[in-house]
């Protein structure tokens, strides 16, 4: 039993996002450390501790970078920082490739030392087997089918898939199989909606588009896009506010402030209470 009062809030869990198909959206967005995690949380079913920390926070080109101990640490902030949501953290680039046991290795890590949910693979019908292997063995799989940016360097950009017929019977091939594998979910990036309503009709499990239209059973937007962090985000993407705006607002007026002496003002100064001495207040109580 544990010393800790139980949560007043359930979590939702594995099984739960698994009932969602065919039913109501299920919402995600990306987060990557503790405040923005409980300000999302009450919003989301699902909060997404995606490698796209390596572009939206560390500065990196592509996510590619992203190590296992970032997102074990953005995992940790993440599940400290919400008490409904699911959470789930992405396998980096070169963490679940190398085999089953290799893969099993890391992922047993990340969820023991981020206490998430589940883990997310970018999946191919070739690392179908890895999937299955995983689930077999308690670990909750989301899937990643369609545009895939872990593989950015061999595919040479970003680009959207499911553009030719061989492209669509591939990528449907590949949401088939990693279905057929047990991932409770799967994430559809960057094809066409007729392509996207196929797959979400075809399998048995949810899926959640980004840049893969409506018709999936959820959406998923980086939450640093869907703030209006970035001056440049992609066609898929609609920001909800202007905080790149608001940021460089604030900051310009605080230098203004600063420059102008006007911060700190009276109000957010401290000030030491003037020592009276003793002599002062012997002699003030004997002439009163």
């Amino acid at each position: 039993m544990s010393i800790h009062a139980q949560e007043t809030v359930r979590r939702i869990s594995v099984p739960d996002i698994a009932a969602r198909k065919g039913g109501e959206p299920i919402v995600c967005l990306t987060a990557y450390d503790a405040p923005m995690a409980a300000l999302l949380d009450p919003h989301c079913d699902v909060l997404l501790v995606g490698d796209s920390v390596g572009m939206a926070v560390h500065g990196l080109p592509n996510t590619v970078g992203v190590t296992l101990e970032m997102m074990i640490l953005h995992g940790q902030a993440v599940v400290r920082g919400s008490r409904r949501a699911l959470v789930v953290v992405d396998m980096p680039f070169g963490a679940y490739e190398g085999g089953e046991q290799a893969a099993y290795d890391a992922c047993v890590r990340v969820m023991k030392e981020t206490g998430a949910q589940a883990v997310k693979l970018e999946t191919s019908a070739e690392l179908a087997p890895i999937v299955r292997f995983l689930v077999r063995r308690g670990i909750p799989v989301m899937g990643h089918i369609g545009l895939r940016p872990q593989a950015v360097l061999a595919e040479g950009g970003f680009k959207a898939k499911g553009r030719t017929d061989a492209e669509r019977e591939r990528v449907l091939a590949e949401a088939v199989a990693v279905a057929e594998a047990s991932a409770f979910c799967i994430v559809i990036e960057g094809v066409a909606e007729s392509l996207a309503r196929e797959i979400t009709q075809t399998i048995d499990v949810p899926t959640i588009g980004i840049g893969a239209s409506a018709a999936c059973d959820g959406q998923v937007l980086v939450v640093n896009d869907m703030l209006g962090m970035f001056d440049w985000t992609p066609k898929f993407v609609r920001k909800y506010a202007d905080l790149r705006g608001e940021i460089d607002r604030a900051a310009a007026a605080f230098a203004s402030d600063v420059k102008s002496r006007r911060f700190p003002a009276e109000v957010e100064t401290y000030f030491s209470v003037r020592r009276i001495p003793c002599s002062d207040l012997l002699g003030r109580r004997f002439r009163g």
